[in-house]
Order: C-alpha cells, then sequence, then structure tokens
C-alpha cells in the first residue's frame, strides 16, 4: 500500500483529453511535479 511521502508505483491508466481516450503512464511523467486524482464512479452506470 502506498503511504503519504512514499514513492507511488508505476502504473498505465485510461485517461479522457481533448475530446478522446488515451493511456498515460506515470513513468512518462518523471522528474515533473504532477497531482493524481481519482474519481471511482465516473464513467460507471451505477
Amino acid at each position: 500500500m502506498v503511504q503519504v511521502g512514499q514513492k507511488a508505483p508505476d502504473f498505465t491508466a485510461k485517461a479522457y483529453h481533448q475530446g478522446k481516450f488515451t493511456e498515460v503512464k506515470l513513468s512518462d511523467y518523471a522528474g515533473k511535479w504532477i497531482m493524481l486524482c481519482f474519481y471511482p464512479g465516473d464513467f460507471t452506470y451505477v
């Protein structure tokens, strides 16, 4: 489990950007400041 102050493990995720779906990889942003936001209920039909 990742905890505050620890390095996040590398992962690939689907993203919606500029009108289309794409895949992003955390390691593509190595050395840059990023903020990760997760919305587990988005795009689901609950």
